[in-house]
């Protein structure tokens, strides 16, 4: 482990696990119903303060289990922008995957809750949220640069009954 937080959770994360801070953010967002862990603190990680996180809950593709991974959202119109960045490994996160396989969602965005639609940005779109989203937090940036892979963007879309 290095002396970066940053650095030691992108090498926790391009290992498949999931680092025990990103487990307290979790615990704690939704032991307070989103009162606590809606807003996370980026400064260790090189962003700029306070972040907002939403609560992204999949069915997993192949083992059918709900899981839940707090990320940091931006915002277009009504919509929610999340970057499948995994710390710039050369794979997608997990979650990637299950969206593609099963794109209806639920989000937790503070205390609030409900069904989205996901959706992969492509062309002049991903062009634009991929610079809506750098701007937000500019270590996505430095992710690309350590990847070949083009890291996804994702539009979340609440769903109305």
């Amino acid at each position: 482990m290095s002396n970066d937080p940053a650095d030691d959770a992108v090498a926790t994360l391009a290992q498949g696990a999931v680092p025990d801070w990103i487990q307290q953010h979790l615990r704690e967002y939704r032991e307070s119903g989103g009162a606590r862990g809606h807003l996370w603190d980026a400064t260790a990680f090189g962003g700029d303060g306070p972040l907002p996180c939403l609560l992204l809950t999949t069915v997993g593709r192949r083992s059918g289990q709900v899981v839940t991974h707090p990320l940091l959202y931006g915002e277009d119109g009504e919509r929610y922008v999340i970057v499948g960045s995994k710390g710039g490994a050369d794979t997608h996160p997990a979650w990637y995957f299950n969206l593609r396989a099963q794109p209806r969602v639920e989000l937790q965005v503070g205390a609030e809750v409900f069904a989205a639609e996901a959706s992969l940005a492509t062309g002049a779109e991903r062009t634009r949220l991929w610079e809506m989203m750098a701007n937000l937090y500019p270590p996505y940036r430095a992710y690309q640069a350590k990847t070949t892979r083009e890291i996804p963007i994702f539009v979340l879309t609440r769903v109305t009954a």
